[in-house]
């Protein structure tokens, strides 16, 4: 073997073996073997917690009316501002009465003629009557009381004919029935409208208070019976209900309970309830969409914070505990949410502390280094104060949310 080849050779080696002594130095620098991962942790515990359910549903008018005529003729005026609030018996509509006028008068003519022959039919009668043993025959005085009542229901006859031009009359007024806010009308004056036709001329809608109608599974109102029974769930003295406005906002006001559903719908499967709230700013329209938050009791559960827990692949909800020194992976099983954590009933034990906080890139089994930390209503961990327990850290919120 020559000189010159041999001298490559040892190049090569002492090549190989400065990349190995590269890489076995790589490993050994820092970052190649890490030390406990320092978390956040939080220790939880049973409490009592306000059991919600938040259902979809519907701004129902307390009350609406269509207007519409009770006699045939012309508008002669329109009394009313649309969307300003009318009061039971305030005029809309005005009719031309001329008409209506006229049959009056004629009504009361007739009344009057007919009492007059009463009174002259009497007259006669207590007349036969007096003389009725001297000059004037039993049959005489039976014509006579014929003829009185005769008179007398043509007079009760004419007071109803004067009692109905009386009541058209009065009808070519079109009053509000009802407290509410019209529409704007449907007719212009000059139009000729008909009694009792079908298109109305304005509606009037009271809207204070206003109803709100909700639809709930029949499926949870069994499991919520069951839970009941069970007693994992304390039902309360009376349903406290909120709402929330399209625009996410809360509404100031609770709501009472109207009517109970007691039927299932066949098509949906739901049972419809019907609450009522006060409405005297009209911040709810019929027609309005919202969600009720129906408070149905209390139920004895571990608050885990939203922001410690991760979904899996196949939908269950998992998290991080410390346990000896090590994260430990645990699935848990909810009853819903509150404020800014879930209401875990299951695989999470009292007094287990939570990892809040450096959960990135953490396994199971990893090596921890727990640091006591605080969550507040909005979900920021902050460190824990020296002298704070961890059971004081979360906030408190009034309501909560079901599945």
């Amino acid at each position: 073997m020559s000189i010159g080849r041999m001298a490559r050779r040892a190049a090569f080696g002492m090549l190989l073996a400065g990349g190995f002594a590269a890489q076995a130095l790589a490993q050994g620098m820092p970052g190649g073997t890490q030390g406990p991962t320092e978390v956040g942790v939080k220790q939880v515990e049973t409490q009592s917690v306000p059991y919600t359910v938040t259902l979809p549903g519907r701004a129902v008018a307390f009350e609406q009316t269509d207007i519409r005529p009770r006699v045939a003729g012309t508008i002669a005026s329109i009394d009313y501002e649309a969307g300003h609030k009318v009061a039971t018996g305030d005029a809309l509509f005005h009719i031309d009465d001329d008409t209506y006028q006229a049959e009056l008068t004629a009504a009361e003519a007739e009344k009057a003629s007919a009492d007059a022959n009463v009174q002259a039919a009497q007259s006669q009668v207590n007349r036969y009557t007096k003389l009725e043993k001297t000059s004037i025959s039993v049959s005489d005085l039976e014509t006579a009381r014929v003829t009185l009542a005769q008179a007398k229901a043509s007079a009760l006859s004419a007071e109803a004919d004067l009692q109905t031009a009386q009541l058209n009359l009065d009808r070519t007024v079109i009053r509000s029935p009802i407290d509410g806010y019209p529409d704007v009308a449907n007719v212009s004056v000059g139009s000729l409208v008909t009694a009792n036709q079908s298109d109305a001329l304005t509606t009037v809608t009271r809207l204070d208070p206003i109803y709100v109608d909700v639809s709930e599974s029949a499926a949870r109102i069994m499991r919520v019976r069951q839970r009941i029974d069970q007693g994992t769930l304390e039902r309360g003295d009376q349903l406290k209900v909120s709402l929330l406005l399209e625009t996410g906002a809360e509404y100031d006001g609770t709501g009472t309970l109207v009517s109970p559903g007691a039927t299932v719908s066949a098509t949906t499967g739901t049972v419809d309830f019907r609450f009522k709230f006060d409405n005297a700013d009209r911040m709810i329209l019929p027609g309005q969409f919202l969600r009720a938050k129906i408070t149905l009791g209390t139920t004895q559960a571990i608050l885990v914070p939203q922001r410690a827990t991760t979904r899996e692949g196949d939908g269950s909800l998992s998290a991080f505990i410390a346990a000896d020194g090590a994260a430990k992976k645990v699935t848990l099983t909810t009853a819903g949410t509150y404020q800014n954590a879930w209401i875990v009933t299951d695989g999470i034990e009292n007094g287990d502390q939570v990892i809040l906080d450096g959960l990135k890139n953490l396994r199971d089994g990893a090596e921890i280094k727990t640091v006591p930390v605080t969550i507040n209503a909005q979900g920021v961990v902050q460190d824990a104060a020296p002298d704070s327990s961890d059971s004081t850290a979360d906030a408190s919120n009034d309501t909560a949310k079901a599945e």
